[in-house]
């Protein structure tokens, strides 16, 4: 019940069990034809190299890939889809995979929020060869996109800073409907404050807020008075005859009428959220006039405007000319409170703009961050991959001409140690599951390349604890704990690591136990001793 209770709206609405590539199903029937479906496998979920030409990544996408295993099950109109897909298999192949689930799969995972790094196995799925296979492609899938996502929207808030306001603008970018709100979802996840999209909203119930402005085609749409209508008045006065004696008053009678008019009739419907897009005509000399005006009137019925939003041209210069221009009325008017409103800035916003502007110095309070964010432009993938690192038992090594792409057999411990603090990691360690962990105040030796170090933790904590076995064991991350934890994560981690330019390589060591088994099976395999460590 508990775990029910905290189960929160899936952004997916569910990935069917139909999902994957045609050649796993092949694999599949292959091993069944030989005998070899239920042998006891184990695979591994990781990547070889950060995004972004960065050295961290954010794990994210555990909740969407554990409520898919939760559900997996063939209906029967996908067996009979399969059938014409593989019409060489004999019937029974189809009743083997009508019974497939995972009552019989373990999975061992790092968390959502948590940083990983290279090689490391985010999850490690341990069952039948059959099940553990077919589920391959969709669990990469899950994982992929999300982290990727994460990562990207934290390394847009390093740029930003932790004192601005990110809001998630993408739908209309994304990958359709199904990426765009899970993009939004792990957006929030990564520090995001909020989002556009109003799916996101409804399925997390609340936990996650939605913003919005107007757009350009509101503004446009207004051409007179009687546009108003009844929006005319607002608690009894007449807000189109006050904005008009602002107007002359403050010598303003050159600014767009009828982008003052559309401002009027927004205020009018919600006047506690009034932001206004400022560019449809003339940045400085009608849009934030115009919403000044309206400030003003708003000001009389006793409620504040919140800001503007800046959707075109020198961000940075807009914002300053504008501050001051908020400034100067509040002054003129003694409402001191006018020099607060916020400047939302959008536009095709990206990692690198964010870092010009602070190097440029601005008055931006928010940030709505659309195509770069959803769509990943810098780099629309994350190379997961799937490998298999034991069958009955036995350790398997995939080897390569390419170091990087040598696979680390035997089902593993992910350690992260702390040595000096016991809130501020020094490195991970990556065990045989079969090895004595590492304890607090008992030395022990690790592989640091090809050399042994030997280190005394203060601190201990293991990455990847058994979260699945047949069913569920943990409750889902809730978007504001994950938040929390990457924050903790962004404080405590050395910060070169987070750094623009040339940021430092967090070590990942192996344990002694680890490396020499992997050299074995490399002098096993090639009939030469080879040397091997983890660039």
């Amino acid at each position: 019940l508990f775990l029910l209770l905290r189960r929160p709206p899936r952004s997916t609405q569910g990935v069917s069990s139909a999902a994957s590539d045609v050649y796993k199903r092949q694999m599949v029937y292959r091993y069944w034809k030989t005998g070899h479906q239920d042998d006891e496998a184990v695979f591994e979920l990781f990547f070889r190299k950060h995004p972004f030409h960065g050295e961290f990544t954010v794990n994210a996408g555990l909740t969407e890939a554990l409520d898919y295993l939760s559900r997996f099950k063939f209906e029967e109109e996908h067996i009979n889809y399969l059938r014409t897909v593989l019409p060489y298999a004999e019937p029974e192949f189809f009743v083997y995979l009508s019974k497939l689930d995972l009552s019989k799969v373990k999975i061992h995972a790092i968390n959502e929020s948590k940083m990983v790094f290279p090689r490391e196995p985010i999850m490690s799925f341990e069952g039948p060869l059959g099940i553990v296979q077919i589920i391959e492609s969709t669990i990469i899938n899950l994982n992929s996109y999300p982290s990727l996502i994460c990562t990207n929207a934290v390394r847009m808030r390093i740029a930003a800073g932790r004192n601005k306001d990110m809001i998630e603008f993408g739908l209309r970018r994304a990958q359709g409907p199904t990426g765009a709100t899970m993009g939004a979802k792990y957006a929030c996840l990564g520090t995001f404050q909020g989002t556009a999209n109003t799916l996101l909203g409804f399925r997390t119930q609340g936990e996650v807020q939605v913003y919005g402005t107007m757009a350009h085609s509101f503004i446009l749409s207004y051409t007179e008075n009687t546009d108003l209508g009844s929006l005319r008045k607002i608690k009894g006065i007449d807000v189109l005859e006050r904005a008009t004696h602002y107007r002359k008053e403050l010598n303003w009678t050159n600014t767009n009428y009828s982008e003052l008019l559309s401002y009027l009739g927004y205020a009018s419907c919600n006047p506690e959220n009034f932001l206004a897009l400022v560019d449809t005509y003339d940045t400085l000399n009608s849009g934030v006039k115009n919403f000044l005006i309206v400030a003003l009137v708003l000001d009389e019925i006793g409620v504040k405007a919140k800001g503007i939003r800046l959707d075109s041209g020198n961000l940075a210069d807009l914002s300053k000319k504008a501050r001051k221009m908020f400034i100067e009325i509040g002054e003129k008017y003694n409402k001191p409170h006018f020099k607060e409103f916020k400047i939302m800035a959008s536009n095709e916003i990206h990692e690198e703009s964010l870092y010009e502007l602070a190097k440029v110095g601005h008055e931006i309070d928010m940030f709505g961050i659309g195509t770069n964010l959803i769509t990943c432009l810098k780099q629309p993938a994350l190379g997961m991959v799937y490998k298999l690192v034991t069958i009955n038992g036995v350790p398997r090594l995939k080897l390569s001409e390419d170091i990087d792409k040598v696979t680390l057999p035997g089902s593993k411990s992910i350690y992260r140690i702390y040595i000096n603090d016991k809130l501020k990691p020094a490195f991970d360690l990556i065990c045989l599951r079969s090895e004595v962990p590492p304890k607090e105040g008992q030395e022990m030796k690790a592989m640091d390349s090809t050399k042994a170090v030997a280190f005394t933790p203060v601190n201990v904590e293991l990455l990847n604890p058994l979260v699945f076995d047949g069913k569920t064991l943990i409750p889902p991350m809730t978007i504001k704990e994950g938040t929390k934890q990457i924050y903790s994560q962004l404080d405590n981690f050395n910060p070169a690591i987070f750094q623009r330019e040339k940021p430092e390589k967090y070590p990942v060591l192996l344990s002694v136990e680890m490396f020499n088994l992997v050299e074995k099976m490399m002098k096993e395999a090639k009939g030469q001793k080879q040397h091997f460590y983890l660039k």
